[in-house]
């Protein structure tokens, strides 16, 4: 890249979202975000920074005064501190990477859709899928004895369908047992991954082992005493960029659950439609073989500078937006 004059813009965004959508305690009236701009010569990048209530250490106006200190150094062209914050560590690298060109146009759209429990209504939207036939189904909001009634359905109901669960470490010992005891045993190696079933990682483990349902990190991801090995009932681990950090650290995670045999999920914090659009070309970059879990565009009103294919919710461009700093 030429050492042509540098220029950056962050902008911050507040898009209204759909009534009722709720994180752990808190109900999500307005995704709140920023957008990196930077350009060089004739490069230009992207990136969002946009921290996750109830999910993120960092709060919206921590990852603000961050970006705004990484910009400014940036632009200065000086080499920026590394960042505490893992939503303005990501967002950084993706506007670095789009700038350097690293980051690939292609991108996997492909959807695992969020089923609410009704087989009529996922059957139609499973049957206009190509290829595998996923869907994801969240449970621990109620019973662990109705989960397990609904996830049994499904899978009877539905047979070349997989699903990937995700009960958010909801469950004791106790209640994720009685979810399994209402999952035909004939059924269980369809569930691709169930997410952090119990509260501890011991807890889960041993869900896992003894009810022959494999089980994923997640939350654990996040963890500082988190290590990346093949283990007795471990499929997978999900990767949330947002709340992981750095395009490296994302990388690196694949790289290390790839050489131990595990699936790597490449997962979304509720980003805009421009980080949803990112977050589809690093899955098809890093883990070509596995559908991301990206569905989550329908839970906002509106779109961000690029559009989800076959999207109808209008698009917003820069202008619309509030811009923070401009240098």
């Amino acid at each position: 890249m030429t050492n042509s004059t540098r220029m950056a813009a962050l902008y911050r965004y507040s898009v209204p979202m759909e009534a009722g959508v709720v994180l752990r305690n808190q109900r999500l009236k307005t995704r709140d975000g920023l957008l990196l701009h930077l350009q060089q010569g004739e490069q230009q990048g992207w990136g969002e920074i946009t921290p996750l209530p109830e999910f993120s250490v960092e709060t919206l106006e921590q990852a603000q005064q961050a970006a705004l200190a990484w910009g400014q150094a940036w632009v200065a062209d000086q080499s920026p501190a590394p960042t505490l914050w893992p939503s303005v560590a990501f967002g950084t690298s993706c506007a670095l990477a789009e700038l350097s060109g690293q980051l690939p146009q292609q991108a996997d759209y492909r959807k695992v859709p969020l089923c609410s429990g009704d087989p009529d209504e996922l059957f139609d939207v499973l049957a206009a899928l190509p290829g595998e036939k996923i869907a994801k189904v969240k449970v621990g909001l109620y019973e662990a004895v109705r989960d397990g009634m609904v996830v049994n359905v499904l899978l009877e109901a539905l047979p070349d369908l997989k699903l990937r669960l995700d009960a958010n470490r909801s469950w004791t010992a106790a209640k994720a047992d009685s979810f399994a005891k209402y999952v035909n045993p004939r059924w269980r190696d369809r569930i691709a991954f169930l997410e952090e079933p119990c509260k501890t990682r011991d807890e889960s483990r041993h869900f896992a082992q003894s009810q022959g349902i494999a089980i994923a990190w997640d939350e654990s991801v996040r963890e500082a005493d988190f290590v990346v090995q093949a283990e007795p009932g471990v499929a997978a681990i999900v990767i949330k960029p947002t709340l992981v950090g750095s395009l490296e650290r994302c990388q690196e995670l694949v790289t290390q659950a790839h050489q131990a045999g595990l699936v790597a999920v490449i997962s979304s914090s509720i980003e805009s439609s421009l980080g949803l659009t990112q977050l589809a070309r690093i899955a098809h970059w890093l883990t070509p073989d596995t559908v991301p879990g990206l569905d989550t565009l329908n839970l906002m009103q509106a779109q961000l500078l690029r559009s989800w294919p076959d999207s109808t919710l209008p698009l917003l461009q820069s202008e619309a937006l509030e811009c923070v700093w401009r240098s």
